[in-house]
């Protein structure tokens, strides 16, 4: 089937010009050009993304569109694949040939992952930085890195940063924010004047963009649609980001203080994807690893219902051309428009729940492989100790007895 599916992106890149795409490309050529990248429509739209994005889009600049276009599709598909390794190690599983090709598999039903693809987005690549850089976190190895040129191509991904300091990852953390320094740095190095106006203007204006379209599946979104218009949003607004973020994190910050590090990556992705004002149906590729919890967890039903509903896409079969169905509160009509935000929220409220005193047996796969792998290690060092030292069998016995691999905070790489 990822054969088929592939296949199927192949044929698809050659023939349509995925929009999305099409503005990264003409974003890198304005880098090269002179063309003024924020001052001036590309093709009728706006380059909304981070300086840094048309920066590294300006290589791909200089091959031909169609050309430009299949390698960044087959590059998306290869960073999905990765991005479900990571996610595979996360949960304590490993990552097979045939485990991953059906979790890509899968994953391409989605409508965020599809949607990304047929865009042409760049929502992939960063999910696959992102969760490879969790997964070195979790194995106690230096991280930080992808984070942080994640944030710099969109700024979402940086409430990763947080997170990592919220889990006491500070050396990860800095590492994150330095990187994004170093990679906004570099872009402003070679576009001064647009990346000026960026920062000083474009990324904090929404009005670049439709926040009312039923993609913006953001509680901003959903409150632009139900009240008639973001100008019935009053300021009262700004608080209802900070909450969410406080809420999600520091939920996020307990499952990787007790070493569930999927469970805080899909938390902390679920939360900037409620922060931002636009979360577009093609930012959710969240769901992936919100779906691997849910799979790991055992609750077939939740994770069944949840992956039906991005197979499904509620919110696309209601009203969406503008008219007068598509705002105001009309019941069930209304939680189909924002399926997406509604699922957000249950699934936070679900993992809080879930988040209650464990005993160790219990503990989820990922940190019994590594507490069975770490015990193992300790009783072949303390046998060869024994055998040179000839240690009496019952002052090992007893050692391994009192060792509780479980109740060590691991130290920060």
């Amino acid at each position: 089937m990822p054969a088929i599916e592939i296949v199927g992106i192949v044929v698809f890149s050659a023939a349509y010009r995925s929009l999305d795409h099409y503005i990264y490309w003409l974003g890198g050529q304005a880098v090269t050009d002179g063309t003024s990248l924020y001052s001036e429509r590309h093709s009728g739209l706006w380059f909304t993304n981070t300086p840094f994005m048309a920066v590294l889009f300006a290589p791909m600049a200089a091959l031909p569109l169609t050309a430009a276009r299949m390698v960044w599709q087959l590059a998306s598909v290869a960073a999905f694949a990765w991005a479900c390794v990571s996610a595979l190690r996360l949960a304590g599983r490993r990552p097979t040939r045939s485990a991953v090709a059906a979790a890509v598999a899968l994953g391409l039903l989605l409508e965020p992952v599809w949607h990304s693809l047929f865009l042409g987005q760049v929502n992939l690549f960063l999910l696959a930085l992102v969760l490879a850089d969790v997964q070195r976190v979790s194995t106690g190895r230096r991280a930080g890195i992808g984070i942080g040129i994640a944030a710099a191509v969109k700024l979402t991904p940086a409430v990763f940063i947080v997170l990592l300091l919220a889990a006491g990852r500070v050396r990860a953390a800095m590492t994150a924010a330095g990187t994004f320094v170093l990679c906004t740095a570099t872009a402003h190095l070679i576009t001064p004047d647009a990346s000026r106006l960026y920062w000083l203007h474009t990324f904090y204006d929404t009005s670049r963009v439709g926040v009312p379209y039923i993609s913006n599946q953001s509680p901003y979104g959903a409150l632009a649609r139900i009240l008639g218009g973001v100008d019935h949003i009053g300021a009262w607004y700004q608080a209802v980001p900070v909450v969410f973020g406080i809420l999600g994190l520091t939920l996020a910050a307990l499952w990787a203080r007790r070493g569930d590090w999927l469970a805080a990556a899909a938390v902390t992705g679920v939360t900037g994807l409620l922060m931002s004002p636009i979360s577009w149906s093609h930012h959710w590729v969240w769901a992936v690893p919100a779906l691997a919890v849910l799979v790991r967890t055992g609750d077939r039903a939740l994770a069944l219902g949840g992956f039906l509903l991005f197979l499904l896409t509620p919110p696309w079969w209601t009203p969406h051309d503008g008219g007068p169905d598509e705002y105001g509160f009309h019941g069930v009509l209304t939680a189909a428009a924002n399926a997406y935000l509604l699922a957000a929220l249950a699934f936070l409220l679900f993992m809080a729940a879930l988040l209650r005193p464990r005993a160790s047996s219990s503990a989820h796969p990922a940190v019994q492989h590594h507490e069975t792998a770490e015990k193992a290690a300790m009783e072949a060092a303390f046998s060869a100790a024994r055998r040179r030292q000839r240690i009496p069998a019952g002052a090992v016995v007893s050692v391994l007895i009192e060792t509780k691999p479980s109740s060590r905070r691991r130290p920060e790489p």
